[in-house]
This record gives C-alpha cells, sequence and structure tokens, in this order.
C-alpha cells in the first residue's frame, strides 16, 4: 500500500523525534538543497547554510520532541519558513540585510517557536556560565551526578563523603548555590 505524502511527514517526524538517524537523514536529504539555496540567494555562504539548516532542524526536533506539535504544512515549509527567519535575524546582526530578498518559498508563522527555541538557548548558556562560577567541588560534584550519572555512594566515595546521605545533603547545597548564581545572572 503507497502512503500518502502527510503520512510520509509524520512518520520522518516521529522518527526525528525518536532520534532516528535514518528520518533525520531523509529529511536532510529532501529538504538542504532548498535551505542552502535560500541562504546563499541572499547574502550567504554554503557554511551559513549549514548552520541555518542546523538550527532549523533543531527547532524542528524540539518541536516533534515535545508531542503537542501539529504540522500543518509540509515539512519543507516549515523548515523553510524557520530558517528564512533565522537567517534574516542573523544577517540583520551582521548588518547584511539588503531589501532585495530572493524568496522563493510559501512561509508559515513561527515566531513563537523560534522566540521559545531562542530563550532556551539563552537559558542554556547562562546555566553553562553559572555552573562555570559555582567552583568546586560543587561543580564537579553536580557534573558526577547529573552529567555523568554517578550514584550518590559513587560521589561520596569518589568526594571523601562518609556515606551517600553526606553526599546528597552536600549536592542540595550545591543546587541551592547554582541556583543562587543562576537567577541572579537571570534578573539581569
Amino acid at each position: 500500500m503507497k502512503e500518502t505524502v502527510l503520512e510520509q511527514e509524520i512518520l520522518l517526524l516521529k522518527g526525528l523525534a525518536r532520534n532516528d538517524k535514518k528520518s533525520a537523514e531523509e529529511i536532510y536529504k529532501q529538504h538542504y538543497n532548498l535551505i542552502q539555496a535560500l541562504v546563499v540567494n541572499n547574502n550567504g555562504t554554503a557554511d551559513d547554510a549549514r548552520d541555518i539548516f542546523q538550527e532549523a532542524m533543531v527547532v524542528l526536533f524540539e518541536k516533534a520532541r515535545s508531542g503537542t506539535f501539529e504540522l500543518n504544512c509540509q515539512i519543507k515549509t516549515y523548515l523553510y519558513s524557520v530558517a528564512k527567519r533565522l537567517w534574516l535575524k542573523k544577517l540583520q546582526q551582521q548588518s547584511r540585510f539588503t531589501e532585495e530578498w530572493n524568496d522563493a518559498g510559501n512561509l508559515v508563522k513561527v515566531d513563537d517557536d523560534l522566540e521559545a527555541h531562542e530563550q532556551k538557548d539563552q537559558d542554556y548558556d547562562l546555566m553553562h556560565h553559572s555552573i562555570q562560577h559555582l567552583g568546586e567541588p560543587c561543580k564537579s560534584l553536580l557534573e558526577a551526578f547529573y552529567f555523568k550519572k554517578k550514584s550518590m555512594q559513587e560521589i561520596a566515595e569518589a568526594f571523601g563523603y562518609t556515606n551517600s546521605e553526606n553526599a546528597k545533603t552536600q549536592k542540595y547545597k550545591c543546587l541551592m548555590r547554582l541556583k543562587k548564581i543562576f537567577f541572579s545572572q537571570y534578573k539581569k
């Protein structure tokens, strides 16, 4: 039985949400050239096109993973709209934007998606900055627990705490310290 285009696109999105490499490769294969043409025809390079496509794919991936995203257009149209907005923003930041714009695609409203994505990026950057200013042993302890997935017992042994409960208490204190650093920066 032959799948409709819509069914194929839904399957690709579901695959993307599951982190399926083949789905991501298929989306890339089908749509990269369109985004490359958009960027290259509007004051960009091939490297710019790769960056913009990657950023647009991240937005699509996050939407697909959310579980609430309903695609009301083709993936091509959605990616094109996201990429166009990202590229326009980058051109404006670099003062390379001109009124002449070579536009070949239909657009969908993606402002909210991009703003949420950009806010997440800023929050991640701020969290990274906060972690870097946390100091030792808190930085290493939180990295061991959250990034290296070490157990409290392993952390207690590695950091010289008498037991896992003491390590847990220290982790809590470190989190409160990180929270304080993060939110003092966040308010600025």
